[in-house]
């Protein structure tokens, strides 16, 4: 086949990786519109499960991941000037340019065309069997055919920037300052020995108070470097340079009717995005690559991959993107949880995922949850009858609004 990627971003590159190791003879191209070594963010985060997947369908590059990651386990809680620390799953933080440049290398290894400042014109894209749409949830080729594909963008009620700074987190660490125009909250974790990434987010209102909406960037960068001095142990807070200044915005959670149209198939964040507040949009996009690469290696009509491939994703998603849900609720609703003894308010802050979590008191579902830890009986009925509560209250409160 002759395919052609839109995005050079983790779900492309990977994609391309994998359709050589199908068939070296498949002509691939994947045109990146940014220059090489050009990305937004710090560092990403994936856990333990997905190494596993990586390994399964290429070991080389799954090496190289795990060679140039930051491991770490342990989560660390600064509120106020408390700090409570827990002990948690494997998780890992790698630099996005570091991530882009070793897929990059493996597809070129593999014969694939990689090119840098390379845009594709959505009304006349390159002639090919299988166009792939990696580009992001701002993609061109998706916004071309918004009629067939149906997207849908809904803002959350927070606001967020992403930062970097030169200290490096060995533990996922959470800040939360309280000020006199509201919380403002940082998560930070490590990507190398460069640094780590800084995620803060708040009310639009917090930031509005304490005058950050009409600030320089220098000013914004200085103000919140004093707000989380306790966090960053009096390293600076950096913006990207001068062509990605930081930008505040609330997250906008992207849905989409269809994922395909004729040759061409949306792919990551171009057909589906979820909140970064669980730490899953690399994740998703390289397992959407492997579900597409699955679903062509079967050898059927390509329409026939297509849809498989779509069901597929969207059965895998539910679960996911009803966590990232729940975890923005979370956050939008934190003076709910935030005077909680900070023992318990970390616990919940691991258990923000919950359907039944916003029903329930809080110190009710601390106890129970503990309870649960203790006793499987306790713990197969929490997770049996939780989804099935929540979805009765929630429906409940939708006829009621």
């Amino acid at each position: 086949m002759k395919i052609v990627c839109a995005g050079g971003g983790p779900g492309g590159l990977y994609f391309s990786i994998l359709m050589k190791l199908q068939d070296p003879a498949h002509e691939i191209t994947v045109h990146e519109r940014n220059p090489a070594g050009s990305t937004y963010g710090w560092g990403v985060t994936y856990w333990e499960e997905l190494l596993d997947r990586l390994r399964a369908h290429d070991e080389p590059s799954a090496h190289a991941l795990h060679a140039a990651s930051l491991p770490w386990k342990n989560g660390r809680a600064r509120i106020r000037e408390q700090v409570t620390e827990h002990h948690g799953d494997q998780g890992y933080g790698i630099g996005r340019h570091r991530l882009l440049a070793l897929l990059a290398a493996r597809a070129r290894d593999l014969g694939v065309d990689v090119r840098h400042g390379s845009a594709i014109d959505p009304a006349a894209p390159p002639a090919a069997d299988l166009l792939v749409a990696s580009d992001g949830v701002g993609s061109t080729l998706r916004r071309h055919h918004a009629h067939h594909f149906g997207p849908r963008l809904t803002e959350g009620r927070n606001v967020y920037v992403w930062l970097g700074t030169p200290k490096v987190f060995t533990s996922f660490s959470f800040a939360f300052v309280d000020t006199p125009h509201g919380w403002i909250w940082c998560y930070a974790y490590g990507y190398g020995p460069e640094g780590s990434t800084c995620v803060i987010e708040c009310a639009p209102a917090t930031w509005r108070g304490l005058g950050l909406d009409t600030a320089k960037e220098d000013v914004q960068l200085r103000t919140l470097e004093g707000l989380f001095a306790g966090l960053l142990d009096g390293a600076p807070l950096l913006g990207q340079d001068a062509t990605h200044p930081p930008r505040l915005a609330p997250f906008r959670t992207l849905t989409t009717r269809r994922w395909h149209h004729d040759n061409l198939v949306l792919l990551g964040d171009a057909a589906h995005t979820t909140h970064y507040s669980i730490g899953a949009g690399t994740t998703l996009a390289l397992e959407d690559a492997m579900a597409l690469a699955d679903a062509l290696g079967e050898g059927g009509p390509r329409d026939a991959a297509f849809a498989a491939y779509e069901r597929r994703r969207r059965r895998e998603l539910l679960s996911v993107q009803s966590a990232a849900r729940h975890s923005a609720h979370w956050y939008e609703n934190l003076p709910r949880y935030i005077d909680l003894p900070p023992e318990q308010m970390f616990a919940l802050l691991g258990q923000r995922h919950s359907p039944l979590l916003p029903y329930v008191p809080p110190q009710l579902y601390y106890r129970v949850d503990r309870a649960a830890e203790r006793l499987e009986a306790l713990r197969r009925l929490k997770r049996w009858l939780g989804p099935r509560l929540a979805r009765g209250l929630q429906a409940r409160d939708t006829e009621r609004r």
